[in-house]
């Protein structure tokens, strides 16, 4: 009996709300009004199922968790959807962001209207299944069914250079896809299987590893994006609608991050720990060299996107570190930087609809039109920079005491970037609030309304709650990361032991 999970249910309401849009007729006011309800709705509802999953979820478990499994392709390849506590804060997250996007779109977007909400759930149908995959093949191809809708986004609805931008992020990113899905039918050859569960208890030989360290890390570094292949970010972010902004950062990062820990470090941790220094060196650059750049930025919504990068380095820096202190750092950043990033881009996409710009001389004084804005933009300016009593805190922190544990001098040089972040981050809220209201076209600009407020005010109130009481998030990320951290160490041992057999 072919039956349906809760897993199943939050990757079909998108898809369900997404063919119901499709149904409206024609164009006018009244059907764009009700593509905006039915989108809205639809993202709310998932919210509250998503909620539902987490009540019945166990997060003092390391297990995976409301699994349901189906005949799809094969026996050994199955649609098989299932989560544990490194995917369970991802899917709230998507699913929180999600309404925040389509509230931010409201007003703003009034041309194909069902086209651009539809685009968005099924995005969301997509990124939901990247995280509750429990099958490879079935995590490639939610993995690269995302990039259909996020290409519509940006080509159809972003800037001036859209064509340019969407293609450079298609392609960037399709290209290292491929090598991924040679890595997964090369492990389906030599397990047998692709199920999730059962590769992590399978032992891939030390130089079978190696190359399929590589091919994912060819796939999960341009998703990231780790420095050098991150160029296509700071594109797309700047075409991008403010909502297509909010999710490429807030998730579609994430998904890199998720990849290295779902599959590179617990499938093959010899070559994880041999390309651990690469890793570290690609991070630092990363954290220092965009922060740089970022400090070189006219345009606010790039030098967030610089930022972005600059995060991730500590993400990547962090997972591979192979300790707990690091890797549920890197946990916890890339939840805390999917809130405050997504937070920093709706801020940009208020200022930009007053005022059809995102250059940063084109700003200043604000704080005395848009007390509240400047307030709002304040809280997440610091949690960005990482203010203790904020989320961006806990994470960074974390992950640079993890990074002196592993390599005291990459933990040294990556403290550079905390003052570099603040460097910029703290200029750019000088240039854009304080500072004499001099420029006519700012004398009359309105300060946050009803929806506005609405989507901004639960953002703050998380950044704040995590950055005091981080413990939910972390607690859910211990079980898995204490018995990752084991099948690494077991894994190191019996290398360790194979060697010294050999040397006898």
């Amino acid at each position: 009996m072919f039956s349906l999970g809760i897993l199943a249910g939050l990757i079909i309401v998108p898809l369900v709300g997404a063919a119901f849009i499709l149904t409206l007729g024609g164009e006018d006011r009244d059907v764009r009004s009700n593509a905006r309800s039915a989108a809205l709705a639809t993202t709310v509802v998932t919210f509250l199922l998503s909620l539902w999953a987490w009540s019945r979820f166990d997060p003092s478990s390391a297990a995976f968790q409301l699994t349901e499994s189906h005949v799809w392709l094969a026996q050994a390849i199955r649609f098989k959807l299932t989560v544990d506590g490194f995917a369970m804060p991802f899917i709230l997250l998507t699913t929180f962001l999600m309404p925040f996007c389509i509230l931010a779109s409201w007003d703003v977007i009034d041309r194909r209207v069902k086209a651009y909400y539809v685009c968005f759930l099924v995005l969301e149908a997509t990124m939901i299944g990247v995280f509750a995959a429990g099958d490879l093949v079935l995590f490639y191809l939610f993995f690269e069914a995302g990039l259909i809708p996020m290409f519509l986004i940006i080509g159809i609805w972003g800037g001036k250079r859209r064509i340019y931008a969407s293609f450079k992020f298609f392609l960037y990113t399709l290209l290292g896809s491929v090598l991924m899905l040679l890595a997964i039918i090369a492990m389906y050859w030599h397990a047998g299987t692709t199920d999730i569960q059962a590769l992590l208890a399978h032992r891939f030989p030390a130089s079978m590893q190696t190359w399929l360290w590589l091919a994912f890390f060819a796939s999960l570094a341009v998703k990231m994006p780790m420095w050098p292949v991150h160029t296509w970010l700071p594109d797309a972010h700047v075409e991008a609608p403010t909502a297509g902004s909010v999710i490429l950062a807030g998730i579609l990062l994430k998904m890199g991050g998720y990849g290295f820990i779902r599959v590179s470090l617990p499938m093959f941790p010899d070559a994880s720990q041999y390309f651990a220094p690469l890793v570290f060196a690609l991070s630092v650059v990363a954290i220092i060299f965009t922060s740089l750049i970022a400090l070189m930025q006219t345009d606010i919504k790039k030098l967030i996107a610089y930022s972005s990068v600059a995060h991730m380095g500590f993400v990547t820096l962090g997972l591979f570190t192979l300790n707990e202190q690091g890797i549920q750092g890197a946990l916890f950043l890339m939840i805390s930087h999917g809130i405050v990033a997504a937070a920093l881009f709706l801020c940009v996409g208020v200022v930009y609809d007053r005022m059809h710009t995102r250059e940063i001389a084109a700003y200043g004084g604000l704080v005395n039109r848009m007390p509240l804005y400047a307030v709002a933009l304040l809280i997440f300016t610091m949690a960005n920079v990482g203010l203790p009593g904020t989320s961006g805190f806990v994470g960074e922190f974390l992950t640079m005491m993890g990074a002196f544990r592993s390599n005291p001098w990459v933990g040294f040089f990556s403290a550079f970037g905390v003052i570099l972040s603040a460097a910029y981050a703290l200029w750019l809220y000088a240039r854009v609030v304080y500072g004499k209201l001099e420029k006519p076209s700012l004398r009359d600009i309105a300060d946050l309304n009803r929806r506005e407020i609405l989507t901004l005010a639960p953002l703050v109130l998380l950044v704040i709650y995590y950055g005091v009481a981080p413990g939910s998030i972390l607690d859910t990320f211990a079980p898995p990361t204490e018995t990752l951290l084991k099948s690494v160490e077991s894994a190191m041992a019996t290398v360790k032991t194979a060697a010294a057999s050999g040397l006898r």
